[in-house]
């Protein structure tokens, strides 16, 4: 008799174009309330599509887009998804000294909270920003009331990514679960396989052979991620950029939203508390 399909979780990092980090350098903070927002309209195209494929998600929000469209992050709720935290402002955690991340994680989650009427057990740090050097960040997450984190990649990235840690949840600081992004590991290394850029740059069959890889030989769930930007192929152009930036941010974005119907098909999905915080144990692993 075949196993059953193993539930994977859809996540979507709530953010406008403008906050993204690689872009930091060229818009700053203090224009952002400046920019032409589009990350309502987005979301609710991707709240039309997980309905129509019938699939519940996780969507981490930034505070700073709660409280600019609060009706959004009720739309989020009232449909069934759970309402997760990308902290405040987008800014990197391992740019943050510890005082100023406890400060943002929690003005974030009592935000998202207030306006959601849900409880926040989930947080995303931007850019999957902790890392080795700042591992305390777990401690402070949990000191803050979350349940889980999913903020480390484990694998190896100019701006981010933590090759050498588990690739499948486990225990942190304080009974906090450390939920990574998914990777495949093949030939000794470990591959991305769960969204973003790489989705956009990999053909839609190499991406849907990963993830199938993970059920099938990990037996475990997989954790993909996207932006609401990434459907967005008439979003404004940010001039300026160097070359890596400008391929890595705009690279097959008239793609996606094609490709991401053809995930919710082939696939099924879910949340990720529903799928993570329900296990009855996860192996610790020392922060």
């Amino acid at each position: 008799m075949p196993a059953p399909a193993i539930t994977n979780a859809l996540t979507i990092d709530v953010e406008d174009y403008f906050q993204v980090s690689a872009f930091a350098p060229y818009i700053r903070r203090s224009d952002w309330d400046a920019r032409e927002c589009r990350v309502e309209r987005n979301v609710d195209r991707i709240l039309a599509l997980l309905d129509a494929a019938d699939t519940r998600a996780t969507f981490f929000t930034l505070g700073w887009i709660a409280e600019r469209y609060p009706q959004l992050v009720r739309r989020i709720v009232a449909a069934g998804h759970e309402l997760a935290s990308h902290g405040y402002g987008h800014e990197r955690a391992s740019d943050l000294s510890p005082a100023a991340f406890h400060d943002d994680v929690a003005r974030a989650k009592a935000i998202l909270e207030d306006i959601g009427s849900v409880a926040v057990r989930g947080y995303r740090a931007p850019s999957f920003s902790i890392g080795e050097r700042n591992l305390w960040a777990f401690d402070t997450l949990a000191e803050a009331g979350y349940a889980y984190s999913s903020s480390i990649y484990p694998i190896r990235h100019d701006h981010y990514g933590m090759p050498d840690s588990p690739r499948f949840a486990y225990r942190v600081a304080g009974g906090l679960l450390e939920v990574p992004v998914t990777t495949v590991r093949l030939a000794g290394r470990n591959l991305p396989s769960s969204g973003g850029g790489y989705f956009r740059l990999l053909p839609y069959a190499a991406s849907r052979w990963l993830i199938g890889r993970v059920n099938r030989e990990d037996r475990q769930a997989a954790v993909f991620y996207f932006h609401p930007w990434e459907i967005d192929a008439g979003q404004p152009r940010v001039p300026g950029i160097d070359a890596k930036t400008r391929f890595r941010h705009y690279v097959n974005i008239p793609r996606m939203e094609g490709r991401l119907a053809s995930l919710l098909a082939d696939f099924r999905w879910g949340r990720m508390d529903e799928i993570f915080l329900a296990r009855a144990s996860v192996p610790a692993v020392a922060a």
